[in-house]
């Protein structure tokens, strides 16, 4: 595929391609990122294969991920070759570090991988990518800003939104990997299982470094999300 066809840009935390931590988030969600191809999902008690297909719908179309730079549509004379050389800059920039111990946790109404511990080193990282690719970047339609305002954000993450094209950055940036989409009228049962079972299948196969920057793209509008490559950081 051409970068002429690519809709939107990400930059994302991912582990490494092919690593155990790799394989299991996308086991988790039903699809790999990298490869493009379904998975069998992991067996949760009670539920059916439908639906946990249907509950982790909204995160596997966007692949398995940590959020750093939000999705994106390039600026007005902005190529993808420049992005990806702005990103080999950035990833030089900034060491690799050790990933503190992750849990499965009930963030907002949906389950996250979230961290335990001090997350100095991750703020930073995600900071550093919005800060130092904001210029490649076009601002938000007034389409685009009132998508996101359906969701009720406050007034300092409202300004987020206009300055920097998302709410949830610096000081309102929380490092989590989803597992599910909103779990919302959900039983505590369904939930609890699904809590229990995502337990199970990440317990030893969460990544144990932040080494790289990956960099992933949306094809056309509303399509899944793939991995274009990887960056590392400073050793």
């Amino acid at each position: 595929m051409t970068e002429s066809h690519y809709h939107r840009y990400a930059v994302y935390y991912a582990p490494a391609m092919g690593s155990d931590a790799w394989h299991a988030g996308s086991q988790w969600l039903g699809r790999c990122a990298h490869d493009g191809l379904l998975r069998l999902q992991s067996v949760v008690d009670g539920m059916s294969p439908l639906t946990l297909a249907e509950l982790t719908a909204a995160p596997r179309r966007y692949g398995w991920h940590a959020t750093l730079k939000a999705p994106f549509t390039l600026a007005a004379g902005v190529n993808l070759q420049q992005l990806r050389e702005r990103m080999a800059q950035l990833a030089g920039s900034l060491s690799a570090i050790p990933m503190p111990r992750l849990q499965v946790s009930h963030l907002d109404d949906f389950l996250a991988l979230t961290p335990v511990g001090d997350t100095t080193g991750l703020d930073h990282i995600a900071a550093a990518c919005v800060r130092e690719l904001h210029a490649l970047v076009a601002p938000l339609s007034e389409a685009e800003l009132q998508r996101r305002r359906k969701a009720p954000l406050t007034a300092a993450e409202d300004a987020m939104l206009v300055a920097w094209g998302y709410p949830y950055v610096f000081e309102h940036f929380r490092f989590h990997m989803s597992l599910t989409g909103s779990l919302h009228g959900r039983v505590p049962q369904e939930v609890q299982a699904l809590q229990t079972a995502a337990q199970r299948h990440f317990d030893g196969k969460t990544p144990d470094h932040m080494d790289s920057l990956t960099l992933f793209a949306e094809p056309q509008p509303g399509a899944d999300f793939v991995v274009l490559d990887q960056f590392p950081l400073a050793p």
